[in-house]
C-alpha cells in the first residue's frame, strides 16, 4: 500500500515547468520591490523616486514589498488555479507600479517601462494566456493615472500622446510575448516527446542487449568499462566489481585491446578463457568521438555447432527419410532371423542366425537413435532434483547391465536441482555411464558422479569420470561427431545425440580430460539461476 505524500507541489493540472517559472517571476517582483525600497531609503532626494509625493510612494513601496513576501512564500501552499493566481500578481504588479509612477511624476520617471516588464513577463510565464487581457488592463491604469495627474496638478494634455504611445508599447510587448510563447510551448512539447522516444529506445536497446547471445563491452580510453551486458560475464566466466577495468575481465582481452588502440582500425582478435578453455572472438569497433570502444564477444564454440547443424540438417531429413525405410524390412530380416534359428538346421545355421540377428538388432539401434534426434527440439524443461533421480537411474541401470550397484559412486548436494527435460536428462546420463561401464575397472567405485553448484552464476556442473584407459589423444577431437565410435556394436551417434540434447534444455556437455580415465561434465541452469532471473525480471 502506497503512503500518500502530502509533500507533493501542487500543480493543478499543470507542469512542474510553469510553477517554476512563476517562482522566478515571484523572484524577479521581490527583488524590484527591494530595489525601490532601498533606493528611497538611502537615496530620497537624487533618485528621483517619490519626487511627487514621498509618502504615497514609501507606503505603496512598502505595500508591495510586503505583498511580493507574501506571494513568493505562499506559492506552494495557495490551493488556487494558476490563472487565477497569475492575474492577482499581475494585477497587484500594475496597480502598485501606476501608483508608484504618479507618486514620482508619472510616465517621465522612467517606471512605465516597468510595466513593459512584467507584461513580458507574464505572457512567457502564462504561456500566452490573458497577455492581452493585462495589456488593456496596463494600458486603463497609465491613461487613470494621466487623467488625475491632468486633474489634480494641471499636467500638459499633451502628455496624453506619450502615454497612448505607452500604451500601443504595451499591446505590442503582449502580441510579442504571446507570439514567443506559443514557440517555447511547441518546442517543450518537441523535447517532451523526444525525451520519451530516447528513454523508450535506451529500455528497448538494453534489454535487447542484456539478452543478446554474444557478450557486450563499452571501454573508455582508460580501459574503464562503462557499460556490459551479463552475457560478457558469462562467456568470460567472471563476476566484475562495481566500477570494473578491461583487465578485470580478461588480461589477455586488455592486451588485445591496447593492440587496437594502437592502429585505431577495426580488429578481431581470437581468446580462451582461463579454465575452461572456450574458445572466443573479440571485435573492437569505435563508438564514435567519444573515444569509447565496443568490444563484442562471441562464442565460437556455438557459431561452430551452427554451422555443423546447417551441415547436418539436410544429412538429418535424409537419413530421417532412409531410417523410416529401413525399419520395415529390418523388422522382415529379424523376424526371419528368429524362425530360421527355431527350425531344423544344419551346421553353421545358428552362427549365421547369430550374425543376422546381431547385426539387425544393430541396424535397430542406429534407426532409433537417428529417429531421436527429430525429438531434440521438443523438450519439457522441469525443476529434477538430482538426488532422487540419480539413484533410480543408478539403480535402473545396474538392473539393466547386471553390474554391481557398488561401481558408482554418487556425490550429490542435498539441494541440487537441475532445470532439464526428466526424458532427456535420463537418456544423456544413460549414455554417458554406459560408455563410462564399458572402459572403466568394474571395481566399487571405478565410476564417480558428482553434482557441483556454481552459485556466482547460478549454474549446476554434474561430472561423470571413471578409472578407464580415457581417451586416446587421436580420438578426442571426434568423440562428439556422429558414427563416430571406438566400440565395434556401437552406432557412433551416442554422445552427439546427448551432447545435441543438452543443448536442447540450454545446456552443455563437454569431454574436460582424462583422470585418469575419460571426465564428461554437463553445465545446466539450476533453480538458483532460475529465482535471480525471475527477480530481474520483476525489478524490471
Amino acid at each position: 500500500m502506497t503512503e500518500v505524500q502530502t509533500d507533493t507541489p501542487y500543480t493543478a493540472g499543470r507542469p512542474v515547468s510553469v510553477w517554476t517559472s512563476l517562482n522566478y517571476f515571484n523572484i524577479y517582483r521581490l527583488i524590484v520591490a527591494s530595489v525601490f525600497m532601498l533606493a528611497v531609503a538611502f537615496y530620497p532626494r537624487t533618485s528621483g523616486l517619490g519626487s511627487q509625493s514621498l509618502g504615497l510612494f514609501v507606503w505603496v513601496g512598502l505595500a508591495y514589498w510586503l505583498l511580493a513576501i507574501f506571494f513568493y512564500g505562499a506559492l506552494k501552499r495557495l490551493r488556487i488555479g494558476f490563472n487565477t493566481l497569475l492575474t492577482l500578481q499581475v494585477s497587484a504588479d500594475i496597480l502598485a507600479i501606476t501608483l508608484l509612477m504618479y507618486a514620482s511624476g508619472g510616465e517621465k520617471s522612467g517606471l512605465a517601462v516597468m510595466l513593459l516588464v512584467v507584461l513580458a513577463g507574464a505572457g512567457l510565464v502564462g504561456q500566452g494566456r490573458l497577455t492581452l487581457f493585462f495589456a488593456a488592463l496596463a494600458t486603463m491604469a497609465v491613461l487613470i493615472e494621466q487623467g488625475v495627474r491632468v486633474i489634480d496638478f494641471g499636467a500638459d494634455p499633451a502628455d496624453f500622446l506619450q502615454a497612448g504611445i505607452l500604451c500601443m508599447g504595451f499591446f505590442a510587448t503582449a502580441i510579442s510575448a504571446r507570439l514567443l510563447a506559443r514557440r517555447v510551448i511547441a518546442n517543450e512539447q518537441l523535447a517532451r516527446q523526444r525525451g520519451i522516444d530516447l528513454a523508450n529506445q535506451q529500455s528497448v536497446s538494453e534489454r535487447v542487449i542484456r539478452d543478446m547471445q554474444d557478450g557486450v563491452m563499452v571501454v573508455d580510453s582508460d580501459e574503464k568499462v562503462r557499460q556490459w551486458n551479463p552475457q560478457a560475464e558469462a562467456l568470460l566466466e567472471v563476476r566484475a566489481p562495481a566500477r570494473p577495468d578491461l583487465a578485470s575481465f580478461s588480461v589477455v582481452l586488455a592486451q588485445q585491446y591496447r593492440i587496437f588502440k594502437s592502429n585505431a582500425r577495426e580488429r578481431e582478435a581470437s581468446l580462451r578463457v582461463p579454465g575452461s578453455g572456450a574458445l572466443l572472438r573479440a571485435r573492437f569497433v569505435h563508438a564514435g568521438e567519444s573515444g569509447d570502444v565496443v568490444i563484442y564477444i562471441e562464442d565460437m564454440g556455438r557459431i561452430q555447432q551452427q554451422a555443423q547443424q546447417i551441415k547436418l540438417a539436410a544429412l538429418g531429413r535424409l537419413t530421417a527419410n532412409i531410417a523410416h525405410e529401413i525399419r520395415n524390412p529390418l523388422s522382415a530380416i529379424s523376424h526371419a532371423a528368429e524362425l530360421l534359428r527355431e527350425e531344423k538346421r544344419i551346421e553353421g545355421q545358428a552362427r549365421l542366425s547369430r550374425i543376422i540377428n546381431d547385426n539387425a538388432q544393430r541396424l535397430e539401434r542406429l534407426v532409433r537413435d537417428v529417429l531421436e534426434l527429430g525429438r531434440r527440439d521438443r523438450t519439457s524443461q522441469e525443476p529434477v532434483k538430482l538426488t532422487s533421480f540419480l539413484e533410480n537411474c543408478l539403480e535402473e541401470l545396474a538392473m539393466h547391465e547386471r553390474i554391481d550397484r557398488a561401481v558408482f559412486a554418487l556425490t550429490v548436494e542435498p539441494n541440487a536441482v537441475l532445470l532439464f527435460d526428466r526424458a532427456h536428462l535420463n537418456q544423456v546420463l544413460w549414455n554417458l555411464l554406459s560408455n563410462a561401464r564399458r572402459y572403466s575397472s568394474g571395481k566399487p567405485g571405478a565410476i564417480r558422479i558428482e553434482a557441483r553448484s556454481m552459485v556466482p552464476s547460478g549454474r549446476l556442473e554434474l561430472h561423470i569420470m571413471d578409472d578407464g584407459t580415457g581417451v586416446d589423444e587421436e580420438a578426442r577431437g571426434k568423440i562428439f561427431e556422429p558414427f563416430f565410435t571406438t566400440y565395434g556394436k556401437g552406432t557412433g551417434l551416442g554422445l552427439y545425440i546427448a551432447r545435441e540434447l543438452c543443448e536442447a534444455n540450454d545446456a552443455v556437455l563437454e569431454w574436460v580430460g582424462n583422470e585418469p580415465g575419460a571426465h564428461f561434465r554437463i553445465i545446466g541452469r539450476s533453480q538458483l539461476w532460475q529465482e535471480n532471473r525471475n527477480a530481474e525480471d520483476r525489478r524490471e
